[in-house]
Formats: structure tokens, sequence, C-alpha cells
């Protein structure tokens, strides 16, 4: 019995020389041609993109005794970690550019917590808001005995809002830029 494959002959395909020649112009110009035709254009990618990348990571600005409940934010390259791209700061509260969906989050550390010479009080909280309207909260946060409070959420806001975040009084928040801080993002441009 013969192996397998034995007798049997392999035909080659034998191409004459100009046959390869077009063959290789044809590669040469259809693959750099379809590769153009299938990747968007630059002014077509930047209709496809929001027009803008909103937003910010900010840190705290304060030093000494509170006698506002209002905490101020600062931000920029000289700070490290903290950034602004579109909204902007006013007056140490951030304001908004762009109507759409936004993502907040915010963490608020106690100074000086835990220790024996300070307890936290029941009523403690964390509030986000827009500055405008006292009634309009977007997060309390309480820290029902805790030293540190964090949250996020999606929230709808116009331009020009304005986020207003507060900590109840005499409560001190820690300076360190892990502990606290606060940002947003812009995710959707919303209805």
């Amino acid at each position: 019995m013969p192996e397998d494959g034995a007798g049997c002959s392999v035909r080659r395909l034998h191409w004459p020389w100009g046959a390869k020649a077009v063959l290789a112009v044809l590669c040469l110009v259809m693959v750099p041609c379809s590769v153009y035709l299938i990747l968007p254009t630059r002014g077509q990618q930047q209709q496809l993109e929001p027009p803008g990348w909103d937003i910010a990571e900010l840190q705290l600005n304060h030093a000494g005794p509170r006698q506002d409940p209002r905490l101020c934010w600062q931000g920029g390259p000289a700070l490290g970690r903290t950034f602004l791209h579109g909204p902007e700061l006013d007056d140490g509260q951030l304001r908004v550019r762009r109507k759409g969906i936004y993502r907040l989050h915010i963490q608020v550390t106690l100074a000086n917590c835990p220790s024996r010479q300070i307890s936290v009080p029941r009523n403690a909280t964390v509030t986000v808001g827009i500055c405008a309207s006292t009634a309009y909260s977007l997060m309390r946060l309480p820290f029902n005995g805790h030293c540190t409070v964090s949250s996020q959420r999606l929230a709808p806001l116009a331009v020009g809002d304005a986020l207003c975040t507060n900590l109840t009084l005499p409560l001190l928040p820690s300076q360190n830029a892990d502990q606290t801080f606060f940002g947003i993002q812009w995710v959707h441009p919303g209805t």
C-alpha cells in the first residue's frame, strides 16, 4: 500500500513577471487608499468628539479658622494633581461653562480626626449644591460619627451653574490633597 500523498504531484502556479508587477503595484496603491477611506479624516473626528473636554479636579484652598460654611477650592498645574479644563473657579467655587450631565465626586476628611479633643457632631454634613439656589442640593453627606465622607453622582448642570460645597461649622477639613478633594467630569450633553 502506498504512503499517504505518495504519487500525488503538487501543481505550482507560475505567474509571469508582468502579472507579479501589476499585483505589487495594486497592493501598494490599494492598501493606503483603503486605509484612507476607512479611517475618518481629522475634520470628521472633531465632529464625532464632543466640543471640548470639561473636567476638573480640585484641592482645598483654606487656612485657619472658618467663618463661612462654604469650602473654597483651587486647581492648576502648580498644585500637582489638580487641573481645570473647561470649568472655571469663581471665588473658590466651581462654575460650569457647558450644559450637560456631569459626574460629581467629593471626599472630605476632618482635620485632627480621630482625636480625643474632637468629636464629630451628629449633625455634621457636607453638602454640594448649586450656589444660586439654596433649596437645590445635589448631595448631602452625613459624617455619622466618622472622620471622612465621600460620594459621587450624576447631575444635570446648566451653563453658569456654580457649585457650592458646605461643611458644618465649626468643623475644619483636612488640608491634605489625598484626604479632601472635589471634582466634576462632563459625561453627556443631556436633553
